[in-house]
């Protein structure tokens, strides 16, 4: 992985702008064209066909229950005209029959998800669903709107906002909740109320404790490498199609382009059973910390007997650890937190929705639904440790776990999502982390030094690549990538490595019941057969969350971007005053390590800087630079402005679009 030298103060915000590449890059359709299902292939999904309970249409009439209107094409376009959501791409999910290229359980869930519109509920709630990848709730309090969840962009936000008034008349929104600090459920705020309209007191907007750290910080340290890896997750720049990316799994796809924003919250809940009234809407809260999301909640409409269960269960099994890389979630409290919902709220509930997919009806149906969502995670937390005390390591675990059929056959326990082996990893890591305690695995050779080896004691490629062939005609698709992947590491020049691996790879792409899984195998594959389509342009985090950020979560994020070799004997202080808020910092490098302090100031400083916060904001946006507002007089320095300067040259500005499977 290739490392420049320092930019000014780019940070990466991977859940809010990943999106914006898929319009960036050039991918020429000739390029991208996968190939068939092999005949053991059309055998597995054959086969899937005839073990599942396809005749249960009870789902498709619960997403399709309440439709109030579906646009006839629901084609979303920003300002410049760029478009930003496209249901109609999905079209070729209409088809009935199943495609031999997709898994016949996901295409029946891609299918579901294809379900889009504005959607009654129950007297006086509705939802926009398939505007986005998360769904928007919309509540009629007293004089106007509540809204649930304002969606990833601004844009699709504005959108769906167009949709309700069409259809259900332009009232004012007098609150805004966020249910948990997960981009895709808060960053569309200013696509439907502005800042001016929370100042002035004219809508409140409520949160989890803990929201605003959680919201801004989450994805920021380790931003470049989940923006990467969000990209084989979703298949952003995957063809959509039967043989590309058909769906996310608890929803279509993130918007290609995001306009993101964010308002912090007027209103905390702080506790469960907190109770706020709303414009005439009485709202209990149950607070779920460190569940689907560290800051997250519940939460029950009373009078209207509605339960909102966020993303803590919805129609799929859900990730413990996302694979585009996250913080563990607790399987134990998750499931905990059901269980105490089902108790808290279940008599008072006669419909759950949810923050992806659909609504369920009927108190039987709403506690099977959470009762069976909770065991899931239950029981792969408990088996995965009673298997971890008999001494099993985490890759064994996972071929072992399997949800018992009283949960498995529920298409809501579905792997659409994640897997139960995959979760169950998770667990392990939660728990004993990533060593399997076999000493021979202390201290492996790293991957390319590694693969050189295994190729030359397998006695070379070429040798290597004749039994993976057969391998392969045999279906041994797993094997066949993992073997063959050190061949391309060993020399990633070796075409017929690659397109070997790219086939096996697409196969088993094909055959898997997860979105996730799916779009990990096809996107590998693509990069395998055509390279690495960089961008043509360079993202820049957006000022409306720039803005949310604390000075400390921007000299943290520059402190994991600094070169510690090249900073070695390197000893530089800044001084900084943030001349409208009236903050001072402390900001030194020594050791070859970056500190700050916050309310400190050194007399032996090599630089000091007077600047607005508002200035600070916009450098690091990319809307201007510190030079530029040197020569205008808006910033001010004592000492040797260098200082900065050599500062920044020792921040590496981590390439985007680094490899994955290739060295």
């Amino acid at each position: 992985m290739k490392k420049n030298g320092g930019k000014l103060l780019h940070l990466c915000f991977a859940r809010l702008v990943f999106f914006t590449l898929a319009l960036m890059i050039n991918i020429p359709v000739e390029a991208a064209q996968p190939g068939d299902a092999a005949k053991l292939t059309q055998q597995y999904n054959a086969a899937v066909a005839q073990t599942l309970p396809f005749h249960d249409r009870q789902d498709f009439e619960d997403a399709a229950r309440g439709l109030v209107a579906r646009p006839p094409a629901a084609v979303i376009r920003d300002s410049a005209g760029r478009i930003v959501w496209n249901m109609t791409q999905y079209d070729f999910l209409k088809k009935d029959a199943p495609y031999e290229t997709i898994n016949p359980s996901l295409q029946r869930q891609a299918a579901l998800n294809n379900l889009h519109g504005l959607f009654k509920v129950n007297d006086r709630i509705y939802q926009v669903r398939g505007y986005d990848l998360a769904n928007m709730g919309i509540i009629i309090s007293d004089k106007g709107y509540i809204i649930i969840d304002p969606l990833t962009s601004t844009d699709t936000a504005r959108a769906a906002m167009q949709l309700v008034h069409d259809h259900l008349g332009k009232k004012p929104i007098t609150a805004v909740i966020y249910s948990h600090s997960h981009g895709d459920h808060w960053s569309g705020v200013k696509g439907i109320i502005s800042e001016q309209d929370v100042k002035t007191g004219k809508v409140k907007v409520i949160a989890p404790a803990g929201f605003m750290k959680d919201a801004v910080s989450e994805n920021v340290y380790a931003g470049n490498a989940m923006m990467r890896r969000a990209q084989y997750m979703y298949g952003a720049l995957l063809p959509r199609g039967a043989k590309g990316q058909v769906d996310a799994g608890l929803g279509k796809s993130l918007p290609s382009a995001i306009s993101s924003s964010l308002i912090p919250p007027t209103d905390t809940v702080l506790k469960s059973g907190q109770e706020i009234t709303v414009d005439g809407i009485r709202i209990v809260f149950q607070l779920t910390p460190s569940t689907e999301a560290p800051a997250n909640m519940n939460f029950l409409f009373p009078e209207l007997r509605t339960l909102f269960m966020a993303d803590n269960c919805v129609g799929t099994l859900h990730n413990l650890l996302t694979p585009r890389g996250s913080q563990i979630r607790d399987a134990k409290a998750w499931a905990g937190f059901i269980y105490e919902a089902i108790e808290l709220f279940s008599d008072k509930s006669d419909v759950v929705i949810l923050g992806h997919t659909w609504p369920r009806w009927g108190k039987e149906k709403i506690v099977n639904f959470l009762n069976k969502q909770a065991a899931a995670y239950k029981y792969i937390h408990d088996q995965t440790l009673r298997l971890a005390n008999h001494g099993y390591t985490m890759a064994e675990i996972a071929e072992e776990i399997k949800l018992p059929d009283t949960l498995a056959k529920e298409w809501f326990n579905r792997d659409y999502y994640a897997t139960a082996g995959w979760n169950a990893k998770a667990v392990y890591q939660h728990y004993l982390g990533w060593f399997d305690g076999n000493p021979a695995n202390f201290n492996p050779l790293p991957p390319v030094e590694a693969s050189k080896k295994y190729v030359e004691f397998m006695g070379g490629a070429d040798q290597v690549l004749s039994k993976a062939r057969e391998a392969y005609e045999k279906g041994e698709y797993r094997w066949v990538a993992q073997v063959v992947n050190h061949v391309v590491f060993a020399d990633p020049e070796n075409e017929t490595a690659r397109l070997l691996q790219a086939d096996a790879l697409e196969q088993l792409g094909y055959q898997s019941e997860s979105a996730v899984f799916r779009n990990f195998y096809l996107f590998g594959a693509q990069e395998l057969r055509h390279g690495v389509r960089k961008p043509r342009e360079k993202m820049t985090p957006p000022l409306d969350v720039v803005q949310a950020l604390t000075v400390d979560m921007i000299f943290d994020s520059m402190a994991v971007r600094l070169n510690g070799p090249k900073a070695a004997g390197k000893v530089i202080t800044i001084n900084w005053h943030f001349t409208d808020t009236n903050e001072r910092y402390l900001l030194s490098l020594e050791n070859s390590v970056l500190n700050h302090t916050a309310g400190k100031h050194s007399r032996n400083a090599g630089c000091s800087i007077e600047i607005s916060r508002d200035i600070f904001n916009k450098v690091i946006a990319g809307q201007t630079t510190f030079s530029a507002r040197i020569l205008l007089g808006q910033i001010k320095y004592q000492g040797s402005i260098k200082k900065l300067s050599e500062l920044m040259a020792l921040l590496d500005d981590p390439e985007p679009f680094f490899n994955i499977v290739e060295p």
